[in-house]
């Protein structure tokens, strides 16, 4: 565990319950171990201050939990460029779904999140004396944490702070996790402060954050029991959907100015998470000189990006972003030049220009341009243009051996505001807003006006009737690279479908839903089990 002043220990008498002795076995630090003689933390405030910390770390990376939730499903793919990006496949097993219990997000996202659990727990155990305030923010991070825990590994290891620390962690499941999640949301709900729209709420979650939690929970929470969804249940991710719009919280216009430094009435919750991750994991290393230039790593699928409206091979802009190819406002595009520097606030002068400004926002696509209007190369000499096709030298499609100019980018936020500026939004109210769309639909009603309310806004043209697949659709258009693809899919019924790279032997195989539990845990707790197939 990282950041963490509570030390943590493995003992024998605790590997004693599934193992007949230690002799030679080493378990890695581990997120169900407390240290021995617990009382209760001196600076409960403290803790919760790291919580945060952590959570801006583990929302902010490009591996781990984003890996899991955007490269896994077909909204991001990382190919192998030369000798880039090859990692010893840790991408590209990800994409292809051909992961195992030793690949090193799936063990991440385990130890990281369930250590924020325990963390969490012992702010909330009385003998901390916590305050309102933190029995809210913790309840909240308990069960934000446990539900990502629950939603990627079906099973979720829950320490009662109370227990010595040779007792080995119960694991919920179903009904029983769901519950308990739920429990938290209720509490972190009561105590946390109502946080005004548009306020910022400096990284730290509101009630409305835990009602879009528990909105959230509530959605998947047939996926969790295997049963179908309630309409009890739904009713009530409509009841907290209205909650929260009652705080002020709503649609507002000007889709990529939302993921600027900046306030807005979208925004429900965010951290302090650098945003350098999304700008450069996908920009060429000559696409501009702010950061150091990009990473040239993540693109997306060309079926993805066909959801949206527009020309599928142009996605041109003018400076003003104003569209040249029929494009809706979410896909974005690309200018032929940077803008004229007039002082925005968050942008800086590059030669009189706005610097950042040639890089567009959205989906990138076709030639790239310089801040001047110059044709951009990589760094063969050869045009910088981004294609819609993966292929190696050979001209196959192959998601290995490409070369620096394969694969349409994704910008959500752009360099031009800022490089590594702290703001990265993890609840939105258009997420919320689809979720009420969905639950109407999943309790028998129909969608379509608050889908179309959506749709007209981002310059979209109206859906005559909504079906499921529009609304899945819907949510991939508006909610690109902020984490919510795989749980979608999933919900849907269509993570294990075909696309491309797909290993052939993983379409269609049910065991894909959950990650396997690494075997370090397995070992240490009895009470886990591996998921089905691993």
């Amino acid at each position: 565990m990282k950041k963490n002043n509570i030390k943590f220990y493995i003992t024998c008498l605790f590997l004693a319950v599934g193992l007949a002795s230690c002799t030679d076995l080493k378990i890695e630090e581990s997120d169900s171990i407390i240290s021995e003689g617990f009382q209760g933390l001196a600076d409960p405030s403290s803790t919760v201050d790291q919580l945060y910390n952590r959570l801006n770390g583990q929302y902010g990376d490009q591996g781990n939990l984003f890996a899991l939730s955007e490269v896994t499903a077909d909204a991001a793919i990382i190919p192998t460029r030369g000798t880039d990006w090859g990692d010893n496949g840790q991408w590209s097993s990800l994409h292809q779904h051909l992961w195992t219990p030793e690949h090193v997000f799936v063990i991440n996202v385990w130890n990281d999140w369930n250590a924020n659990q325990l963390i969490a727990s012992q702010v909330l155990d009385s003998r901390s004396s916590p305050s309102a305030i933190n029995t809210g923010e913790a309840a909240f991070v308990r069960a934000l944490s446990m539900w990502v825990i629950l939603d990627n590994y079906g099973q979720v290891p829950f320490r009662d702070t109370a227990l010595p620390s040779s007792s080995v962690p119960e694991v919920l499941t179903g009904d029983a996790a769901v519950s308990f999640i739920l429990a938290d949301l209720d509490t972190a709900i009561t105590n946390l402060p109502s946080v005004a729209a548009a306020s910022g709420g400096n990284g730290r979650a509101g009630k409305a954050a835990a009602r879009y939690l528990k909105a959230k929970v509530l959605l998947n929470k047939h996926v969790y029991t295997g049963t179908s969804a309630d309409n009890g249940d739904m009713n009530m991710v409509i009841s907290l959907v209205d909650a929260i719009a009652g705080e002020g919280y709503a649609l507002q216009s000007g889709y990529f100015d939302l993921f600027r430094d900046s306030t807005d009435n979208e925004t429900v919750w965010s951290l302090s998470a650098g945003v350098g991750n999304r700008i450069f994991n996908g920009l060429h290393y000559n696409s501009t000189s702010l950061g150091g230039g990009g990473w040239n790593g993540f693109s997306t699928l060309a079926e993805y990006y066909d959801l949206f409206e527009g020309d599928p091979n142009s996605n041109r802009v003018e400076t003003d972003e104003t569209a040249l190819d029929g494009q809706e406002e979410r896909r974005g595009g690309v200018p032929s030049e940077g803008l004229l520097f007039t002082g925005r606030p968050g942008t800086s002068e590059n030669g009189g220009f706005e610097d950042g400004s040639n890089v567009g926002n959205g989906f990138l696509v076709g030639q790239q341009y310089a801040l001047d209007g110059t044709a951009l190369t990589d760094r063969a000499g050869a045009p910088l243009t981004f294609k819609r096709d993966f292929q190696d030298g050979t001209g196959a499609n192959n998601i290995i051996n490409n070369d620096e100019t394969t694969g349409i980018r994704v910008m959500k936020y752009n360099p031009r505001f800022g490089a590594f500026l702290g703001h990265e939004i993890f609840f939105r109210y258009a997420d919320a807003h689809l979720m009420k769309a969905e639950a109407t639909m999943r309790s028998g009603g129909d969608p379509t006006t608050l889908v179309n309310e959506l749709r007209v806004l981002r310059g979209a043209t109206p859906i005559g009737a909504v079906s499921s697949q529009n609304l899945l659709d819907e949510r991939g258009r508006e909610l690109f690279a902020e984490i919510w693809r795989r749980n979608d899919l999933i919900r849907f019924g269509q993570y294990t479908r075909d696309w491309q790279f797909k290993a052939a032997g993983s379409i269609g195989n049910d065991k894909y839903k959950l990650f396997p539990i690494p075997s370090s845990q397995l070992l240490a707790n009895p009470n886990l089990v591996q998921n089905p197939g691993y």
